[in-house]
């Protein structure tokens, strides 16, 4: 948000409000329970959120509803229509707050909204500037992350026809391609999380996590950085993974990976002449609570840098840095209720330790997750469908094409929705596999041509978008992309199955 300096702002005063403070207590469903003097004359008694646009209006009721199911929201700035007598609008930061009344069931807390309003005022023309920039941003990044997402499909179904078509393979190429496998999965879960926020949508939630096997993937993950490139530049790092059984802990594995992903990172670019990397898991029954220890032999930090480290956009780097990876990491493990603790001395290295609590009764385990081995050849059904496979995209519909033949189906593979229905005129099929996004016909689109053609033919929805629900009348399943053949084949089969049952 940029806010109008005085030399800058508008001569015209902000309306007289008879304090800056403004409260308001609501329901879960928008209804206003009380507000103070300074909220109604803000916000007028025509409805709660009258007087703000339209999309803005949205925003807060969405919040509300993240609030009335426990979650805080904070610092959420809005601007409020001009009032009689102002030229401007009216900036006022709010929060929300859940008030969890005892019997009342999660999702139907009463909100407390408080917040102050502005007093320097905001330009509107720079404001409206900002949000058409926001949404344009927000607009190609849409569109950027469901291209990345045929990119990492195209990637997966790759490393997939490699395992299948090679037959047995070196350990080497299998701990390869597992990381390759990994990579574009954490990739994909990455670029979910990027439509989720464009899109304001709720988190899922946590996931049992095993430390000891996830740091043993980062190590994986990292080889090349520590040990393929410094070796080809003359440089020796040594890597020493002490990863005993911990509790497990409550929270997202992607994200998790991703700060322990820079963190050795970082431990790499510390030691430009070659040294030890040390990864401990450790539990700390003090705490109650795993710790990941990441050490470095490198060049440390002097106190003037620790105490900056944690700052957004500071970077000792330069130009190769971009000030944001330990800030981010420090708002992971605060989301997870854990905490980045740090020692470092000139000359001697650097210690962090990720500290997070255990899950709820969590069972400390007898040794470290084995493992598990990439099967070479996975076991094939033997029943053969008759599918037509329809996306605008060659590499994702030739990946497509081959990974669910290696299934033992016969395909059939088109560019578009007016070639799919040309096909189906002239040819029989089982279902009919359909990207979602495509330029002349969407996928919702033919599939409700193929319900009007074909009523007994299903169709499944291929999609790298976020809002997979299937329309019930046309849609018979919705599979997100990147997917694995596995994966696929088997909805195809269930769908298939359903609808001749159905019959």
């Amino acid at each position: 948000m940029e806010v109008a300096t005085p030399a800058t702002a508008s001569a015209a005063p902000l309306p007289l409000i008879a304090a800056d403070l403004v409260t308001a207590t609501v329901t879960a469903t928008c209804d206003c329970l009380d507000a103070n003097e300074a909220w109604r004359q803000l916000f007028g008694m025509d409805g709660l959120w009258a007087r703000l646009p339209a999309k803005d209006a949205r925003f807060a009721a969405n919040y509300i509803t993240e609030a009335a199911r426990g979650q805080m929201v904070s610092q959420q700035v809005f601007l409020v229509e001009p009032l009689p007598g102002a030229d401007l609008p009216t900036p006022v930061l709010l929060n929300f707050h859940p008030v969890r009344l005892p019997g009342t069931s999660v999702g139907r807390y009463p909100v407390l909204i408080s917040g102050e309003i502005l007093r320097e005022p905001v330009s509107w023309a720079q404001e409206q500037t900002r949000r058409r920039r926001m949404e344009v941003v927000g607009q190609m990044t849409m569109g950027v992350a469901h291209d990345f997402n045929n990119l990492l499909t195209t990637v997966l179904g790759h490393a997939e026809l490699l395992r299948n078509e090679l037959g047995d393979l070196p350990s080497s190429a299998l701990d390869s391609l597992r990381s390759l496998t990994r990579a574009a999965k954490d990739g994909a879960a990455l670029v979910k999380k990027i439509q989720a926020y464009l899109r304001h949508e709720k988190r899922e939630r946590f996931e049992t996590v095993d430390l000891a096997s996830l740091v043993g993937e980062v190590v994986t993950l990292t080889r090349p950085y520590w040990y393929n490139e410094p070796r080809r530049q003359g440089i020796a790092i040594e890597l020493d993974a002490d990863l005993a059984p911990v509790p497990p802990i409550q929270g997202y594995s992607t994200e998790l990976r991703e700060v322990l992903v820079n963190l050795v990172l970082n431990a790499v670019q510390a030691m430009p002449a070659g040294g030890s990397i040390s990864l401990t898991t450790i539990r700390d029954p003090h705490r109650n609570a795993a710790v990941v220890e990441v050490g470095d032999s490198g060049v440390g930090m002097p106190p003037r840098v620790l105490r900056r480290i944690f700052e957004p956009l500071y970077t000792t780097k330069g130009s190769n840095g971009t000030g944001m990876g330990l800030a981010v990491a420090q708002g992971i493990m605060q989301e997870h209720g854990g905490r980045i603790e740090v020692e470092s001395t000139p000359g001697n290295g650097s210690v962090f330790r990720l500290v997070l609590p255990f899950a709820p009764e969590a069972p400390i385990p007898d040794r470290p997750a084995p493992k598990v081995r990439m099967a070479t050849q996975p076991p094939m059904p033997t029943t053969s469908l008759r599918l037509l496979i329809v996306d605008d995209e060659p590499m994702v519909r030739t990946i497509t094409s081959r990974l669910l033949s290696l299934r033992g189906h016969a395909i059939e593979a088109v560019h578009g929705g007016i070639a799919a229905l040309e096909a189906l005129a002239s040819g029989a099929y089982d279902c009919v596999v359909t990207d979602l996004s495509m330029p002349e016909m969407s996928g919702r689109e033919l599939a409700a041509h193929v319900r009007e053609r074909h009523p007994a033919l299903p169709v499944v929805l291929l999609t790298g978008d976020t809002d997979p629900d299937a329309d019930s009348d046309h849609i018979a399943a919705v599979v997100r992309k990147p997917f694995e053949a596995s994966n696929l084949d088997d909805v195809v089969r269930r769908v298939v199955e359903a609808h001749a049952a159905s019959l």
